[in-house]
């Protein structure tokens, strides 16, 4: 007997490396967080901002790609 899973969408290649890179994003951002919390120095603290703000807008980056995929997925279906 073949098992059916209803509504599951398999993902393509580019959207499992933009999940990929999404959580690596995630993680990148909170180890950064951590260590702003922790500095002292104002050199540290310039560099802990100006290091946020990168992953930061990179993680903006990678959720538009991911929005626009789905976007192109589900136009392409219909």
């Amino acid at each position: 007997m073949v098992k059916m899973r209803l509504f599951s969408k398999k993902k393509a290649p580019k959207e499992d490396f933009l999940l990929k890179e999404i959580n690596k994003t995630k993680m990148a951002l909170e180890a950064a967080y951590s260590q702003f919390e922790y500095v002292v120095d104002p050199d540290l603290i310039d560099s802990c901002i100006y290091e946020l703000n990168a992953i930061q807008n990179r993680y903006k980056y990678l959720l538009k790609q991911a929005k626009a995929s789905e976007k192109n997925y589900i136009e392409s279906k219909s």
